[in-house]
């Protein structure tokens, strides 16, 4: 998961910095950690340190909790019976995160932040939670082990392509990502950490990384088969697909416009929920007696 987390910090400063640039992009990472751990931290007035630093802290192990049921390489750490589940409630808690954060530090921008980020998350919290059920019911369990058995004959990916596009467009709005960065939005000073400094800055955005890398590890044993593939070990084909969907989602940062949030919770509710509940009917109707 680390690797991973590096690895999406180092290309998405390769494309922010454009062609020729890989080898400085691989050690941009390291650079910004080492800046960051000896800058000292910043101070508002009245601030209240205690929540800021329970939520910068949840972020990172937010991400590492949700990883812990997901079977990229074959059994995963924690085998629950309702993995989805306990998936789903470790990306909730990001919300507690941020919100933190933006109400701590007790400045505008921040607060500012905070609330965006909650406006975003009622838009793709619903459409989310619909995708993993649909995943679900077609599994006819909620443990990840059986999801990705019910892969083996095909891919959920191919009969449940709108699931999987709305997982993406969730996933994007989850870390905050590319054009669902409004909470952290220039236009607001950096919003949600923007008066983090130092160490508090480093583990947040090591933990949005690893949210980002989280969410890309989530759509391999739920649409694209688990740890399936031939000729490779299946840890390889694990990772190879998680590479590939992080990939994605990092580039979408490079090539989509950000989304105003009010056109963001329209489309949510007026596209987003119709189609993931009808994706469910259809789901629903040839698996369910």
């Amino acid at each position: 998961m680390a690797v991973l987390t590096w690895g999406a910090a180092a290309f998405d400063a390769a494309l922010g910095a454009g062609r020729g640039s890989w080898r400085a992009a691989a050690v941009a990472p390291f650079r910004e950690g080492a800046r960051l751990v000896v800058q000292q931290r910043r101070r508002t007035d009245r601030a209240d340190v205690l929540l800021t630093r329970a939520g910068v802290v949840v972020l990172p192990l937010a991400a590492l909790l949700a990883a812990v049921v997901l079977p990229v390489g074959g059994a995963p750490v924690l085998d629950l019976g309702a993995g989805v589940v306990w998936f789903n409630a470790m990306e909730v808690c990001v919300w507690g995160a941020l919100w933190l954060v933006g109400w701590g530090v007790n400045a505008v921008w921040p607060l500012v932040g905070g609330y965006r980020f909650l406006a975003q998350g009622l838009a793709y919290e619903l459409p989310h939670m619909f995708v993993l059920i649909t995943a679900g019911v077609g599994a006819g369990s909620l443990r990840f082990a059986d999801v990705v058995a019910a892969q083996r004959g095909l891919w959920f990916v191919v009969w449940m392509p709108v699931a999987f596009v709305v997982y993406l467009v969730s996933a994007v709005a989850m870390a905050f990502w590319g054009p669902m960065c409004q909470p952290v939005g220039r236009d607001v000073c950096g919003g949600v950490p923007g008066e983090l400094g130092g160490p508090d800055r480093l583990v947040f955005l090591a933990g949005r990384y690893a949210l980002l890398v989280v969410a890309a590890a989530g759509a391999v044993p739920l649409f694209l088969g688990g740890a399936a593939g031939p000729v490779l070990p299946g840890w390889a084909w694990g990772l190879l697909k998680t590479v590939a969907v992080l990939a994605v989602l990092v580039l979408v940062r490079h090539r989509v416009p950000v989304v105003r949030m009010d056109r963001f919770v329209q489309f949510a509710w007026v596209v987003l929920i119709p189609v993931t509940l009808v994706q469910l009917l259809v789901v629903a109707m040839v698996v369910l007696p």
